[in-house]
């Protein structure tokens, strides 16, 4: 092989290399800081994974909202209308937070099934729910009665 055709070839496969390791680390980094959309039925049944961040998403059930008298930890629980799951968080709630409303939860699933919630999304207007919600409780056969809510 004449060292014209060697430097080429050195030449390629580092940037070969280069690019593979380049992508390696895009896809790790892509990796771990993904958070997938579970609901309370994937919750229930175990398909959302524990210690991993998730959002979870769902309407607030009425009547589940448990505030702290002493500091600023909610509890409340979320429900696709099929199963429920509860979700702790510490901290002030949207201004849109209601029970009957659409939220979305991010945060960490315990040991016990409950979300432990580091941010709360709440609903933008009486209309808007998050996709994933939406989908959600149209697949459950649910979407028509909770549109019709006023």
């Amino acid at each position: 092989m004449n060292p014209q055709r060697k430097k080429r070839l050195f030449i390629i496969l580092g940037l070969l290399a280069g690019f593979g390791l380049a992508v390696g680390l895009a896809l790790s980094a892509l990796q771990q800081n993904i958070n997938l959309f579970y609901t309370p039925t994937q919750i229930a049944n175990g398909e959302a994974p524990q210690d991993t961040r998730i959002r979870a998403g769902g309407m607030v059930e009425q009547g589940s909202l448990q505030r702290s008298g002493d500091s600023l930890d909610v509890r409340f629980v979320v429900t696709d209308f099929n199963k429920s799951v509860p979700i702790t968080y510490r901290g002030i709630l949207p201004d849109l937070f209601r029970e009957g409303q659409g939220i979305v939860a991010l945060g960490k699933l315990n040991a016990e099934g409950v979300v432990v919630a580091d941010e709360v999304l709440a609903k933008h207007d009486e209309k808007y729910m998050p996709p994933e919600v939406t989908k959600a409780l149209k697949e459950n056969g649910q979407a028509a009665a909770t549109q019709a809510r006023p």
